[in-house]
C-alpha cells in the first residue's frame, strides 16, 4: 500500500445543520486500513483537545478554531505508533490533559491551555503505547490514572505523575483496544479480544504500599471484546463479545457470570454506550439499535440504519442531549434520538 499524505483535519460544525463553523489541518502521511477513523476529542470549556493517527496531539479554541499547541508523542517521548494508527482518545481533567505516549515517560500531564508539561511520570520497563485510553480512578483518598501498556498495567498518581503500582498479570492480545473498566470497591474489569478473555481484579493498599489480586478470569468464549470498552451501569456490565458467528450483546454480574444475550441478534464491531437507562449501539454497517439496560431481559426499543452502506463504523460515538454524532470511514453524521425513540 503506497502512502498518501492526508491533511488531518479538525472541523467544528453545528449540531443542528451540520454548517461548517470552522476548519484546520495539518499535514500528515498514512496507509489507509481498515477504521483509520478510531479516536474522538475531548472538550472542555474554550478548549478542544485531540489526537491524531499518528500521535500528533493539539488542541485547539473551540470558538476560533485557533491551534494553541501541538505535542508529537513520537518526535518528544518516543512513543510508538501503534498498529492501524493511534486509538487513545485523550483525556482532559481539570486544567491539565492526561497522555499516555508508554515510552520515555509512561504518562505526562500537560497544562489545557499551554500545552506545557506539568509532569512525566517514569518509563515503565519497554512497554509500548497500546489503543487503549486512559482510566481515571478514585480509591480512598488517592486519584490515579490506570493504563494499559503493551507488557501489562500500571497505576499513576494523579497529583505528581509517580507510579504506584503496577503489574504484568493483564496483558491483551495483539490490539488492546478496551479500556478498563472501574466497577468501584477498587475493583477493575479488563477486556481484550484475539484470544485474551477477560479478567476481574482489585487493587487495594495498606500502609502506603499497593497491591492487585485477580478475582476471576473469563475465557474467550465467555466474554472478550476486540473493539470497544464494556460499560458498567447498576451493578452490571454490558459489552458486545466477539464471536465467530456474529457479536453479541451480553449483560453479566459483577461475578462474570452471564445474565443474558442477545442471541441471534448481532452488533458487530461498532461503538457503544448507555445513556438514560438505555443501550445505544451502532454495528460496523452503520445499523443503530436502541435498548433496554436492563438484567432482566434483552428488549430492543428502536433500530434505523443511520448510515447506509456504511464501513468500519468504529469510532467512539458523541451524545449531547438527544443528538447522536457517529462516524464510519468517510463520512459523519447527526442523529436525533427523540425521532427514533
Amino acid at each position: 500500500d503506497a502512502p498518501v499524505v492526508l491533511a488531518a483535519t479538525r472541523r467544528s460544525v453545528s449540531l443542528d445543520a451540520g454548517r461548517e463553523i470552522w476548519r484546520t489541518s495539518y499535514p500528515v502521511e498514512v496507509v489507509e486500513n481498515p477504521g483509520m477513523s478510531r479516536t474522538g476529542p475531548a472538550v472542555s470549556g474554550d478548549y478542544g483537545v485531540a489526537l491524531g493517527p499518528k500521535c500528533h496531539v493539539a488542541c485547539w479554541n473551540v470558538e476560533t478554531g485557533d491551534c494553541l499547541w501541538l505535542i508529537d508523542l513520537v518526535q518528544k517521548y518516543g512513543a510508538k505508533i501503534p498498529n492501524w494508527y493511534a486509538g487513545q482518545c485523550p483525556i482532559i481533567d481539570g486544567d491539565r490533559v492526561i497522555l499516555a505516549p508508554c515510552a520515555k515517560s509512561c504518562l505526562i500531564a500537560v497544562d489545557l491551555k499551554t500545552g506545557e508539561p506539568v509532569w512525566e511520570s517514569e518509563k515503565v520497563s519497554n512497554w509500548a503505547m497500546t489503543h487503549v485510553s486512559i482510566m481515571p480512578m478514585t480509591l480512598g483518598d488517592t486519584r490515579m490514572y490506570v493504563y494499559c501498556g503493551s507488557g501489562g498495567v500500571v497505576g499513576i498518581d494523579a497529583e505528581d505523575g509517580r507510579v504506584l503500582w503496577e503489574t504484568k498479570d493483564w496483558v491483551g492480545n495483539m490490539a488492546t483496544c478496551p479500556t478498563p473498566v472501574d466497577i468501584g470497591d477498587g475493583r477493575i474489569f479488563f477486556s481484550s479480544g484475539y484470544g485474551a478473555g477477560a479478567k476481574m481484579m482489585r487493587l487495594s493498599e495498606n500502609g502506603g504500599t499497593w497491591s492487585i489480586e485477580t478475582l476471576f478470569e473469563m475465557k474467550p468464549k465467555r466474554f472478550e471484546s476486540e473493539q470497544h470498552t464494556p460499560v458498567y451501569h447498576d451493578g452490571h456490565v454490558y459489552g458486545v463479545r466477539t464471536k465467530s458467528g456474529g457479536e453479541q450483546l451480553v449483560c453479566m454480574d459483577l461475578d462474570g457470570n452471564e445474565v443474558w444475550n442477545s442471541g441471534r441478534d448481532k452488533f458487530g464491531r461498532g461503538p457503544y454506550m448507555i445513556a438514560d437507562g438505555l443501550l445505544i449501539l451502532l454495528d460496523h454497517e452503520g445499523l443503530l439499535n436502541i435498548a433496554e439496560a436492563s438484567p432482566a431481559a434483552d428488549r430492543a426499543v428502536a433500530q434505523a440504519h443511520v448510515i447506509e452502506h456504511g464501513q468500519d463504523a468504529w469510532a467512539p460515538m458523541e451524545l449531547v442531549e438527544c443528538l447522536l454524532q457517529i462516524r464510519d470511514l468517510t463520512r459523519m453524521k447527526c442523529v436525533n434520538l427523540a425521532t427514533k425513540l
